[in-house]
Parts: structure tokens; sequence; C-alpha cells
């Protein structure tokens, strides 16, 4: 039995884990799906100054508070910054990390920096124009699923109606990291990326280089970026084999 902490990426909360934590715990496994400060359950609690750091210290403490060691720390999206944090800050607790279509970012890079500029411009203006100047919504999820056939209504519909907008300061706020993290053995699960592609774009891109090396495994999982609702049964499958 393994323990596995599971860390949603923007707009989700601990709910969007439920077709992959159900299997988890059906072969035995204890599964933590969280909720960070601000999303889902939380959202009452966002704050202007809700940040990466607010994000991490959350994964921190339940890992202090429910006393978990030998632990898969699962970041999907945004979440592999924050589970990258909360390694920095207790390696001695973690047994590996699990990037799900997502990546360690360098120390001193936010999220926000990682996106292309175009991107960085659209986001800035729904912030400012639909996000009281510090909040991101949500995407049009059905417009988002539209071309994935894997998603079904059902998805879309938890999608539409449980995702809450995201405190913008935990994409512009950057890592902050010393390197105790980085002897952590490592899987990246790539949904919008191939193997081949991560490590071409490791060996020529900044913000990809701690992405190659030995430590590192790569399993592939052909759908969209959110593959707990389009492939959660292939999804908990690798996160399964992960313990083996």
């Amino acid at each position: 039995m393994a323990a596995y902490v599971l860390v949603p990426g923007f707009w989700l909360g601990a709910w969007a884990w439920r077709p992959v934590a159900q299997p988890l715990r059906e072969r035995g496994h204890n599964v933590h799906p969280v909720s960070l400060t601000g999303m889902a359950e939380r959202a009452g609690q966002a704050r202007p100054d809700t940040d990466l750091e607010t994000h991490i210290n959350d994964v921190v403490n339940l890992l202090a508070s429910r006393d978990l060691h030998d632990v898969i720390l699962v970041g999907h999206s945004y979440a592999g910054l924050v589970i990258t944090g909360a390694a920095d800050r207790l390696p001695e607790r973690i047994e590996q990390l699990v990037y799900l279509d997502t990546g360690p970012l360098p120390d001193g890079m936010s999220q926000n920096e990682f996106a292309p500029p175009e991107q960085q411009t659209t986001n800035a203006e729904l912030v400012a124009n639909y996000g009281d100047g510090w909040q991101l919504p949500p995407p049009p999820w059905a417009t988002l699923a539209a071309p994935v056939p894997d998603v079904d209504e059902a998805a879309i519909e938890a999608l539409t109606t449980n995702s809450v907008p995201q405190p913008w300061a935990t994409a512009t706020s950057p890592a902050r990291l010393t390197g105790r993290w980085e002897k952590l053995p490592r899987l990246a699960i790539l949904c919008t990326f191939t193997t081949e592609q991560v490590r071409a774009m490791a060996a020529t891109v900044p913000a990809f280089r701690h992405m190659a090396g030995d430590i590192w495994r790569y399993a592939e999982l052909p759908t969209w970026h959110w593959p707990m609702f389009s492939r959660p049964a292939e999804l908990a499958e690798i996160l399964d084999g992960a313990t083996r």
C-alpha cells in the first residue's frame, strides 16, 4: 500500500480526483486528494495575496498534520510548482514526485512566465476585466473539450459546475527552491507532449532543464490536458504502477 497526495491544477479541487482516487483506493492505497486555499470548498478563503507559497504551505501542512511518509506526491499542471516547492521543504517525506502533464520550473520562474506571451496578455485581460483584478476565471470547458472524444457530458458538467476562479498571485509569484528536492525520483505522465519532445526541449529550453536525466521516468497518456476526466482508469493504472 502506498500513500498518494493528489494536487490539482488551476480552477480545480480535490473533487477533480474522484475518478482516479477511487480505483487507487480499491487497489489498497491511501489516497489524499487536496483542495488548495481558495479552491473548491475552500473558495471562501481566496484573497488577493493567496499565492504559490500559500499553496506550497497547504501541502507541507497536510504532510505534517497527517504524519505522511514515503509519499507519492502528484501534481497536475500548475501544481507541478506546488509539489516541487513542498518536496523542497520536506524531501525526507517524499518517495517520488509525479508530474501530470507538467514539470518543475527553475528557481525564480513563475507559472505565468512559462506561458507564451499571447497567453500572458489574454490572461491579464481576463483577470482585469472579469476577475476583479486578482482572479483568473475558469475557461469555457465545453469549448476546450469539444475536440476530445474521451470527455463526456458528465465531465463537462462537473468542470463547469465546480470550477472556481484561480487567485492570480499563484500564477505570478515565482518558485523559490533550494535544490533539496532534486535528488527525488520523478515520473512524468505526458498527455500533450511526447517523451521525445520533452527530452528535446530539456536540452534547449531553460524552463524545461529539470526534465531530463536518469532520475526521470516517462509514461505517455495521449489525451487532453485534464486526463482525470478523459482517461481516469488509465491514469489510475499508471499511478498504481509508480509503486512498482
